[in-house]
């Protein structure tokens, strides 16, 4: 049976939200005048998240807990940010669907051959005037950001937007299929960053979910693995992973949570995953190198995806095509939203440095 890590409710959140503690000004200087592209910064929330298409953003936006809210101090910074809204636990393939939708202002279309073969509807929400942003072509490109299992959904909408779907072409009529499922869109996008993702699966999961249409099932090592083999990566697009760590190594060589800097809600997993290692149904051995984790996602798993080409972050030194896996962030799996009971989380300098980063390459 699955060990899934329970998330609180969004009203749990909203409840809370009227303690929220706000950044302090930053230190952190930008230069826009390095700058050689602006685009668009779309960010994409994790399991069970929400973003600005749901009503508890507002009342507490997911994008900043109990930090601020960083996407408004972004854009007054000259960065133009969004938060997507997708299914809280749907499959990457599903939440990449609606993600397209949003992004297009077109109604929701998961596809035929897939819709057919996990026994749920073709379409969904219908965003048609609605679109998260104004343009999205090959010279309105986007860049994108997604939080623990957005990060598998935008790894997957990259991926439909560079080849599409060959399953999907074979199954739909030439004037009924989505352009999502056609490919040849790999220039729409300028970079990937994914924050604690566990491109590589997590031992949160023991055991895989029985519906592969689900987040649970995409996050078991093996399937996780799987889902990098069909995975693009496109050589004119700039990849990130900036992974968490908020565990120490002990004596005996486990790891423990910090919790001067872990949630609560997340120590007892966090403790867990620090002791446990062994090997998949699918023959995968996760040994001590799987130890150290954020509470939710193995530290290592947050890394580049194992079927992807991958260097250490250089400044100055980076090139498309390649995933740049950024240092480690001291805290848990929540401390990239901007935390929410730990007071010392201040994510907003780390998005100012890297957004400046990105738009000076």
């Amino acid at each position: 049976m699955a060990k899934i890590i329970a998330f609180p409710l969004s009203l749990i959140f909203a409840f809370l939200s009227m303690f929220g503690i706000y950044l302090p000004k930053t230190d952190v200087e930008i230069n826009e005048a390095e700058w050689n592209t602006n685009y668009p910064y779309v960010f994409v929330h994790g399991l069970m998240g929400w973003g600005e298409y749901d009503l508890q953003y507002k009342l507490m936006p997911y994008w900043g807990m109990f930090g601020g809210e960083p996407l408004n101090k972004l854009d007054r910074n000259g960065f133009d940010c969004y938060a997507a809204s997708v299914a809280g636990t749907a499959s990457a393939w599903d939440r990449a669907c609606e993600l397209y939708a949003q992004l297009t202002g077109t109604v929701t279309d998961y596809g035929k051959a897939h819709s057919e073969e996990h026994g749920h509807e073709r379409f969904g929400k219908d965003f048609t005037g609605k679109a998260l942003i104004k343009d999205f072509d090959a010279e309105h490109k986007i860049n994108l950001l997604g939080h623990s299992f957005g990060g598998a959904t935008i790894r997957v909408f990259a991926s439909l937007m560079a080849k599409g779907d060959e399953a999907e072409r074979n199954a739909t009529p030439e004037n009924e299929i989505s352009p999502f499922f056609t490919g040849g869109k790999a220039d729409f996008i300028y970079s990937l960053t994914t924050l604690a993702a566990p491109s590589n699966g997590t031992t949160a999961y023991s055991a895989p979910s029985e519906d592969k249409d689900t987040a649970a099932y995409d996050m078991y090592i093996d399937n996780a693995l799987a889902l990098n083999e069909k995975m693009v990566t496109d050589e004119n697009t700039y990849y990130f992973a900036i992974p968490c760590s908020a565990t120490t190594k002990q004596d005996d060589g486990t790891y423990k949570a910090d919790t001067s800097i872990m949630e609560g809600m997340f120590q007892s997993s966090a403790n867990e995953m620090g002791t446990y290692t062994g090997v998949t149904e699918g023959g995968f051995v996760f040994g001590e190198e799987w130890l150290e984790n954020d509470g939710l996602v193995n530290t290592i798993s947050a890394m580049a995806p194992t079927s992807a080409p991958s260097a250490q972050y250089e400044e100055g030194n980076v090139t498309p095509g390649v995933w740049n896996v950024m240092p480690v962030y001291r805290g848990d799996h929540m401390s990239l939203q901007g935390g929410m009971m730990k007071t010392n989380v201040q994510v907003y300098e780390l998005y100012l440095t890297h957004l400046d980063m990105i738009n000076s390459l």
